[in-house]
């Protein structure tokens, strides 16, 4: 223990600082304050569940544009293992054993991607435990496959629900 005044050394149970003669006050254990007893508690949750909504209405329109961009992409390659367009359009590429398998494992991506980002964004909105972690792990999910985008909604998702007070705050929403 130190002297607020001077800083010099106390001993527990001294009633005056040897070096400056402050008095010492003797510390009584604070009782833990509930959240709810917090002055603005309220503010600050009601200011989360606006963000997380913010943040599921993001996951929807991502997911949303995860099928369209997934179902143009398809077509594309499509249109390219079919030989009617690209480097194969004189039918030199062997599509009997590669082009319709590829599109349909391509197609249970596209369609897992955008089932995780739909469901991520549900999950948030209806404040349940597990959208939380489904939102984190879709993000991290979406890192690797769009990069700009999913960089940026991964960010987001990280920073809005990774953290002891957003977890903290995340728990409270899902508890009201």
């Amino acid at each position: 223990m130190f002297c607020s005044g001077c800083g010099g050394t106390l001993v527990p149970g001294q009633a005056f600082c040897q070096q400056c003669g402050r008095p010492m006050a003797a510390g009584a254990p604070i009782p833990p304050i509930p959240p709810a007893a917090v002055p603005g508690f309220q503010f600050e949750l009601n200011n989360f569940a606006g963000k997380i909504r913010a943040l599921s209405v993001v996951w929807f329109i991502f997911g949303g544009l995860s099928v369209v961009a997934g179902f143009i992409r398809l077509a594309f390659l499509r249109s390219i293992f079919s030989g009617n367009w690209g480097p194969w359009a004189h039918g030199a590429f062997p599509q009997q054993w590669f082009g319709p398998e590829f599109l349909h494992f391509a197609w249970f991506f596209v369609l897992l991607h955008a089932g995780m980002a739909l469901a991520a964004g549900w999950g948030l909105l209806e404040r349940q435990p597990w959208g939380k972690t489904l939102a984190i792990v879709t993000a991290i999910f979406n890192v690797f496959q769009v990069f700009p985008f999913g960089v940026g909604m991964c960010i987001w998702t990280l920073v809005m629900l990774v953290g002891y007070r957003n977890s903290t705050l995340y728990d409270q929403l899902t508890r009201a």
